[in-house]
């Protein structure tokens, strides 16, 4: 039976690692905040000059772009890179030999990352509260929110395990993942709301896995979906899951088989 002993170990070390660099989480926070107040201003000057959406006046657009930069603490943290820099040293072939499951291995050290990229969303929060008003939804909407979120969350974990399995053929994956992730924050509604996107090019992309991500559970968040299609918005998000997972697991068997490792 799989003990889940090691892996909670393994999260502690690369949450302990992680904040030991008390500058960058420092940066990091200050960085965020005033990106909030920059996006203030450049929401506000935005609808003094257009007219606003009839489902998404300035406080509930403000609200969708901080809670937006408070997700991508955590989202934008990459917790599969810890597989290309084992490849590139070498290491990944004895962690391969290791009794371990060594995805899940990757995956609790991505997770002790991001548990403290998580913690950074409370004073970012609280510096953010100071230039802007966040509006709260009920309970049931935060509960929901906070659902489609985690979801999410996975989604964009299978995305990059599989851009990072890639370095098993390739060495490096940088290019690679650059790429995907301009595309990502621009169709995952993480800059701007999908809703913005006008005709077949919005059903584009609202059909795309980006969406996923970002757009289903910020859309929650500000009552653009409402409660009656929760269901099917979740869904789309498990399908896609399920979907990332699958390859994720096919891409995992097919790498694990085809170790070539740059100097070992």
């Amino acid at each position: 039976m799989l003990s889940a002993v090691p892996y909670v170990e393994f999260a502690k070390k690369a949450f302990a690692r992680e904040a030991t660099y008390r500058m960058e989480v420092f940066t990091e926070v200050a960085s965020l905040v005033l990106r909030v107040y920059l996006l203030r201003c450049l929401w506000t000057a935005l609808y003094a000059q257009n007219a606003a959406p009839l489902n998404l006046p300035l406080h509930s657009m403000i609200t969708y772009a901080t809670i937006a930069l408070l997700m991508s603490l955590i989202l934008e943290v990459d917790g599969t890179r810890l597989i290309r820099e084992k490849i590139r040293d070498g290491s990944i072939a004895t962690d391969l030999m290791k009794p371990i499951s060594v995805p899940l291995y990757f995956f609790s050290d991505g997770f002790g990352n991001t548990v403290l990229h998580a913690v950074l969303v409370i004073p970012s929060l609280l510096f953010a509260l100071l230039l802007v008003h966040i509006d709260i939804p009920p309970p049931t909407t935060l509960a929901i929110f906070a659902l489609s979120f985690a979801i999410g969350y996975f989604v964009n974990f299978f995305l990059n395990f599989v851009m990072n399995s890639i370095a098993f053929w390739t060495l490096e994956t940088f290019a690679v993942q650059l790429i995907v992730r301009w595309v990502s924050d621009l169709l995952s509604g993480q800059i701007i709301p999908l809703t913005f996107v006008p005709g077949i090019f919005g059903r584009i992309v609202f059909a795309l896995p980006f969406a996923a991500i970002y757009s289903t559970p910020l859309l929650i968040y500000v009552g653009i979906i409402p409660p009656s299609q929760w269901m099917n918005a979740l869904i789309a998000q498990v399908l896609w899951l399920a979907g990332f997972g699958a390859i994720s697991y096919v891409v995992w068997r097919a790498a694990s088989r085809h170790v070539v490792v740059q100097g070992g």
